[in-house]
């Protein structure tokens, strides 16, 4: 009987593997309905109050009609608000207040962030996890509460810290007059954002190669040689993300100054540009002059956003050649 011929194996169709095309278009479209709901909720409370406060900010309420006869109507008013806004000495007063809040609050809340990372990952430092959670406890306690505790804390009748210097015969820190409302105002900043920052940097640092830190000892480096020259440097990303962040923070002023207002005769309703963007727009019902207000504060915030970034990566890219 002749040898039966061995069936070659069934050569599998082109096809095989390869996606339907309905598949295909629905791989394309996860990505797009995962993110579905974020992007409606940005557009919802996000892009459509800008767009609302921009169209806003070009009308204004007019007189028409001369006499007791006359009506109240909105007309188009081009750039007058905003220049009326940029006239207002209460913004201007604001933003001063405002940078003299931002040079005690955001050094010093980095300055603190950074040591405190650098310590965390130092070798042989005890009680690690119990320090990065106690740093870190206060960012979770809402700001309104923050300001509260610690206007509390500066009242002269409750302070606990004036008791002491009222027993040494040395009288009440004035937290709350003039002389010591920023320092007290930006201590409340800087009390619930280091551990934020803190907890960015160390991250950052743990980041680093190991092996590079191990070069650095065999070398003869010391912790703190390490640190200023080698960690440092290697975390200045994340150190300008802080800075951003601390900026932003410094320019968004409200809740603290508020909190405060009732306890001290040296905050008013307009201290902060957000309060005065607030007496317009809910006491004054001004909402045309508060829209216009919101949008020349955030595009000054984001120039000045944008300048620090320049700035700094000018002086990075400078320090690396």
């Amino acid at each position: 009987m002749p040898n039966p011929v061995a069936a070659e194996p069934a050569t599998p169709p082109a096809t095989e593997g390869v996606p339907s095309p309905r598949r295909r278009r629905r791989r394309a479209l996860a990505p797009y309905l995962f993110s579905a709901p974020a992007m409606l909720l940005y557009l919802l409370f996000t892009v459509i109050p800008i767009g609302y406060a921009l169209v806003t900010s070009f009308f204004a309420q007019r007189r028409v009609g001369g006499g007791p006869l006359g009506t109240r109507s909105t007309v188009f008013v081009w750039f007058d608000n905003y220049a009326g806004v940029l006239d207002d000495p209460r913004l201007i007063g604001g933003l001063g207040r405002l940078a003299l809040y931002g040079i005690i609050a955001v050094p010093f809340t980095l300055g603190l962030a950074l040591l405190f990372a650098l310590l965390l990952d130092t070798p042989g430092v005890k009680l690690r996890r119990f320090g990065r959670t106690a740093i870190f406890l206060p960012y979770a306690v809402p700001g309104v509460v923050a300001a509260l505790m610690w206007g509390f804390m500066y009242l002269a009748g409750t302070s606990p810290f004036s008791h002491v210097t009222r027993s040494l015969g040395w009288g009440d820190i004035p937290f709350l007059e003039p002389g010591g409302i920023y320092p007290s105002l930006a201590n409340i900043s800087i009390w619930g954002g280091t551990g934020f920052n803190m907890l960015i940097i160390y991250t950052a640092l743990r980041g680093i190669p190991p092996q590079l830190i191990e070069a650095a000892r065999l070398d003869g480096a010391g912790e703190v040689q390490i640190a200023l020259r080698i960690k440092v440097p290697m975390v200045g990303p994340a150190l300008i993300l802080t800075s951003i962040f601390g900026l932003l923070g410094a320019l968004q002023l409200y809740g603290e100054p508020l909190m405060l207002k009732p306890l001290t005769n040296t905050i008013s309703t307009t201290w902060a540009p957000l309060m005065a963007i607030y007496q317009d727009a809910f006491v004054l019902d001004n909402l045309h002059d508060a829209a216009a207000a919101s949008i020349v504060l955030a595009v000054g915030t984001a120039l000045v956003s944008t300048a620090v970034l320049a700035t700094v990566r000018i002086a990075m890219k400078r320090r690396l050649r």
